[in-house]
């Protein structure tokens, strides 16, 4: 079975409330388990709390009568959170938010419900949170998830469905939503075969099912791909934090430089002439199962919807735009607000 109609199938059966698609034996699944224990001791992980970097960023470019403030909510795991860094500004939140003020010329509001250690369940609580009645409803919100879904063995499909409710919430309450899909676990040093390879092909086929979902929900998603980018199996010890498993300051600059520009063009920030595909940089329209696949092979790819709305499609079904955005070097500007 070729990877997009395995994407598309889990899809499907997120939609209509299907169970999981599987991809091991019984006595593959004994290899594994065995493995993941292996893994998990050299791996081992990270129980400090991540710093908060809620507040306002970008206060220089606050002006008398201007616009409110960007309101910026992140939601999802620990790479979300910024699990593994010492510091707030150093978080893939707060690298974002100064680039997005940077970008907008004016303050960010940011919000960050994240939750290390958190599986797509913990969800719909995070979504609560950002749309308390009580509080102006975040303009944009970038949902990071699925890792601890894989490594918990949640059916993919259940997985899927758990993060569509979370974006049409959001969607309905007029935010525009960005995901970054489950990233490679297949990158994490110490795993060794055949775990590494099933970890990969088990992140990606979520990946890319998570893609299909989110765009056909009017969202976006970037491929967070072997933790955003080959830099990472280039050089896993200087992008991996101090467990081996959380990026490191210098990996979350990568994943928010991946994700930035994304955050911008939904708001119609960032420059016109980079929204039309380049063919030099293999950018086009495709079939969305196809253009998924393809996404969560690469990270830092963005997937859309064809026509920025839900109803591009044609003969093969909805099309989306993949694009492989330039990607811009970013590091902390200011501190973290208190």
């Amino acid at each position: 079975m070729s990877r997009a109609r395995v994407a598309r199938r889990i899809a499907t059966a997120a939609a209509y409330g299907g169970g999981g698609i599987g991809l091991l034996g019984g006595m593959a699944v004994g290899v594994l388990l065995t493995e993941m224990q292996l893994a998990r001791k050299v791996v081992g992980g990270s129980a400090d709390v991540p710093p908060r970097a809620d507040g306002r960023y970008g206060a220089a470019f606050a002006r008398p009568g201007q616009e409110p403030p960007v309101r910026l909510g992140f939601l999802g795991d620990s790479t979300a959170a910024g699990q593994g860094v010492a510091l707030a500004g150093e978080t893939p939140a707060a690298l974002v938010a100064s680039g997005l003020a940077a970008v907008a010329e004016r303050p960010v509001q940011l919000v960050n419900v994240a939750n290390p250690g958190a599986q797509s369940t913990d969800l719909a609580r995070q979504v609560s949170l950002l749309l308390d009645p009580q509080s102006p409803h975040p303009n944009v919100c970038v949902i990071m998830i699925g890792a601890n879904d894989v490594t918990q063995r949640m059916p993919p499909a259940k997985s899927v469905r758990l993060l569509a409710d979370a974006v049409r919430r959001l969607r309905d309450a007029g935010c525009e939503v960005i995901v970054g899909t489950c990233p490679d676990l297949g990158s994490v040093e110490p795993v060794y075969q055949p775990l590494r390879w099933v970890a990969r092909r088990l992140s990606r086929q979520l990946a890319a099912a998570q893609t299909i979902a989110v765009v056909g929900l009017g969202g976006r998603t970037v491929s967070l791909g072997a933790l955003l980018g080959p830099e990472f199996e280039a050089r896993p010890r200087e992008m991996f934090g101090p467990d081996n498993y959380h990026p490191s300051a210098e990996g979350y600059a990568t994943a928010a430089m991946a994700m930035l520009p994304t955050v911008c063009a939904t708001l119609g920030l960032w420059p016109a002439q980079d929204e039309r595909p380049d063919s030099r940089r293999g950018e086009g329209f495709l079939p969305v199962a196809q253009a998924a696949v393809e996404a969560a092979a690469e990270g830092g790819t963005e997937v859309t919807a064809a026509t920025g709305t839900v109803s591009g499609s044609g003969p093969r079904g909805r099309w989306a735009l993949l694009k492989r955005r330039r990607r811009h070097r970013l590091t902390p500007t200011e501190p973290a607000p208190a």
